[in-house]
């Protein structure tokens, strides 16, 4: 996971308790930062995708995301903001997912809100009062299992210096 600077998690927690006041709650998983998902490992490889997460925060420096646009995931269960995407946030999805077999199609977001379509729908007006797009920070990289959620690594981008 991408995790995104201070600035942007406190925004993007403003943008949650606006929904969180108007009694969207969700299901998401609580107590993770605001980040983009980047690959997925079975549990079997964690040893590599921890050391795929070192090789990359050593690789990459921080750099910045433009989220400025929202969006719902089909069947409507998942409310996001969005990047654009650019060519650092490319380039470290495809190093961090390596294996081309186990690609699946890749859409950029920071989930703000899961739950029944009924209730995402219902919710997406009241982000829609409330969210202005942002230039956010990929600042660092944590690896977690789920479920129950379990950080296994973490690292700052150091790239470069």
């Amino acid at each position: 996971m991408a995790d995104l600077d201070p600035s942007a998690q406190q925004r993007m927690a403003a943008w949650y308790r606006s929904l969180r006041e108007a009694g969207f709650e969700g299901t998401q998983t609580p107590g993770l930062p605001y980040h983009i998902s980047l690959a997925a490992f079975p549990l079997a490889q964690e040893k590599k995708a921890a050391e795929i997460l070192r090789s990359a925060a050593e690789r990459f420096p921080p750099f910045p995301v433009h989220i400025s646009h929202i969006g719902i995931f089909a069947p409507g269960k998942v409310l996001f903001g969005a990047p654009e995407r650019n060519e650092p946030l490319e380039a470290l999805h495809a190093f961090c997912e390596p294996d081309q077999a186990l690609q699946r199609p890749w859409t950029p977001h920071a989930t703000l809100l899961i739950d029944e379509p009924e209730r995402v729908c219902a919710a997406l007006p009241v982000l829609l009062r409330f969210f202005q797009p942002l230039e956010a920070r990929i600042t660092r990289l944590h690896l977690c299992a789920f479920w129950p959620t379990r950080e296994i690594a973490a690292a700052p981008l150091n790239g470069n210096k």
